[in-house]
């Protein structure tokens, strides 16, 4: 069994702006996919906004840059993520096809593979 990261984009102004109606049948749909998933699921939580992030850098000397806000700048920040234990990634791609945001517009969920070292 591999264990996968499941990140999910969006725009965070799309996700502010949803009615009840519409953040309720997110929070569903999350719940059907970690029901779906079962023992799949090692861990996975929603993040606070983008803006609440800080980037960690150090200096050439090792002197550490701690500076507000993400890495990138992009319309997409991070969201929240799951953990994954599977046999395949067909088998991630078909539960993570679940999630509403892989349909909505301005948000997608990226699929990686995690490094196990011994």
């Amino acid at each position: 069994m591999a264990k996968y990261l499941i990140l999910i984009y969006g725009d965070e102004q799309q996700w502010a702006d949803m009615s009840d109606s519409e953040q309720q049948k997110l929070n569903e749909a999350h719940i059907a996919f970690r029901a779906a998933a079962g023992d799949a699921v090692l861990g996975g939580h929603e993040l606070e906004p983008v803006s609440t992030a800080t980037t960690l850098r150090a200096d050439a000397t090792g002197r550490l840059s701690p500076t507000d806000g993400p890495f990138l700048e992009t319309k997409e920040g991070l969201g929240g993520y799951y953990v994954l234990e599977a046999a395949d990634l067909d088998e991630v791609i078909s539960l993570a096809g679940r999630l509403r945001e892989v349909y909505a517009g301005h948000s997608a969920v990226e699929i990686r593979p995690i490094v196990v070292r011994s």
